[in-house]
């Protein structure tokens, strides 16, 4: 028999004639929690941990333990703990491979954090409870967040243990695979981070064996699978390899539990697209179309009634912006300036005035960091994005969409025509105001084709995977990218 490669202490056998396996931990020695409970529970603790803060406030905070203030401290709590949680879980950042992440979580909890108080406060303010609401959440906003990161330093250290250790009372599976050699334990600990405990490899025959060769694999498969402790088999290989599998799956449907076929390869990236039913047929869909009818009602709608709100709730702002720009050096307050739309249409964006020209034409020379052209308070107010507000405008009259991939001026478009292979395909979508590139950090100048590469590829994938919820994502998400102010200058 051939040497058999070692995994960490699982050995992987290269014929169908024996397999070895790594007993699963002693039931004893687990934590009583699945794997896939983890998210579901960081957000109750996330919750209860709120809650509580804002009682111990009411002890020690301007209610002073009495009932009335001890009920709008918990409200106030409650109302803070469900827009946090909304906001980190349509970010994804309550899976287990995002909690491991301390430093990414420090920051987006800060950010949610702030954004979940800061809406209330605006709330509270409108309704004329802003002055007497205003040290409450001031007390919620540092106790809160102190809580909630050591929390989650806990919370990242035993995930660490949990999953270094075997502590999680995950399913067993048998991993069926043509992979005689792996690099470390990527097998492994793929299916680890999926929840899976893997306790049995069996090496699949080599394209074209023979008959018997399959049966006898089968034979092995089941008799490991009654006599071990695993609920679940994983098959992994390319999908051409279907036409062999479906007689061994045939085989394997006397066993009482699931197989689940594991896509490698090339070919397997087709298994990543979303799927139409024609007909009788399964179609993958290689490119989204324009959206639907009722889609795009969604779209305008939210962008109506965000632009409308955000016009009315920042008119204040907008006005001293205004002023501060026409004290601070000569010029218009706005500047427009010819960008590329929907389906390669030309329009005239409206920006505040941040610099000492105003540019618009076939050449047009891209700001940089410390540029002598930008006015002092251009400079803050590129710094914070307030400068592109005025688009708010835009979007009403319809150029322009709340979210959207970010337009550039028509010099650099035709520059990046030429440079970037997908670069037009942008345009399948109206340009917005912030956009999934952006809440990645991608924003600024775009001095190397890579940077604009990068920016193309987060855009397409927001058209691709567009959705009302994704929209709403990156409307949450990017008030918490401004606070960082990665790439603005």
């Amino acid at each position: 028999m051939t040497a058999v490669p070692r995994i960490s202490g699982l050995s992987v056998a290269t014929d169908a004639t024996a397999f070895s396996f790594l007993p699963p931990a002693p039931a004893r020695g687990r934590w009583p929690i699945s794997f896939s409970a983890i998210e579901n529970l960081v957000v109750s603790i996330d919750v209860a941990a709120v809650v509580l803060t804002g009682l111990m406030i009411d002890l020690i905070g301007p209610a002073r333990g009495s009932v009335s203030g001890l009920g709008e401290t918990v409200g106030l709590a409650i109302l803070a703990s469900a827009l946090l949680v909304l906001t980190l879980k349509m970010r994804g950042l309550y899976k287990p491979t995002e909690l491991l992440a301390l430093r990414n979580q420090t920051w987006a909890l800060a950010g949610a954090w702030v954004w979940a108080l800061g809406v209330l406060l605006v709330a509270f303010g409108a309704l004329g409870a802003g002055r007497a609401m205003g040290s409450t959440i001031a007390l919620l906003l540092v106790c809160g967040f102190a809580t909630l990161v050591g929390l989650r330093a806990g919370a990242a250290r035993l995930l660490r243990k949990g999953l270094s250790g075997r502590k999680f009372a995950g399913r067993n599976v048998a991993l069926v695979t043509d992979q005689t050699s792996f690099p470390g334990d990527g097998a492994a600990s793929t299916l680890a981070l999926l929840g899976f405990e893997v306790t049995a490899i069996f090496v699949l025959p080599p394209p074209g064996a023979d008959h018997g060769f399959r049966k006898h694999l089968a034979a092995r498969l089941i008799d490991h699978a009654r006599s071990s402790g695993i609920q679940e088999i994983a098959i992994q290989t390319e999908p051409n390899r279907w036409s062999e599998l479906r007689p061994l799956v045939s085989d394997l449907r006397v066993l009482p539990f699931p197989i689940t076929f594991v896509p490698i390869g090339a070919s397997a990236e087709i298994f990543r697209r979303p799927t139409r039913d024609v007909g009788a047929a399964i179609c993958f869909e290689l490119q989204r179309g324009p959206l639907s009818f009722s889609e795009r009602v969604a779209k305008r709608t939210l962008d109506v009634v965000g632009a409308s709100f955000a016009l009315l709730v920042l008119s204040p702002l907008l006005a001293a912006v205004a002023i501060a720009i026409k004290l601070d050096s000569p010029g218009p307050v706005l500047f427009r300036q010819q960008r590329c739309g929907f389906n390669g249409r030309p329009f005239a964006i409206r920006k505040f005035r941040t610099m000492s020209v105003l540019e618009d034409g076939l050449k047009i020379v891209q700001a940089q960091e410390f540029d002598r052209r930008i006015t002092r308070v251009g400079r803050w107010l590129r710094r914070t994005s307030i400068d592109e507000l005025p688009q708010l405008i835009d979007v009403l009259e319809g150029t322009m969409s709340l979210v959207g991939p970010r337009p550039n001026a028509l010099a650099h478009d035709t520059e990046f025509d030429r440079t970037v292979r997908k670069y037009a395909f942008r345009r399948r979508v109206k340009p917005g105001l912030t956009g999934w590139a952006q809440i990645h950090g991608c924003r600024g100048a775009t001095p190397s084709t890579e940077s604009i590469e990068r920016r193309v590829e987060y855009d397409l994938r927001y058209i691709d995977d567009w959705s009302l919820r994704l929209e709403l994502a990156i409307l949450l998400q990017t008030p918490i990218e401004l606070l960082r102010g990665r790439n603005a200058f």
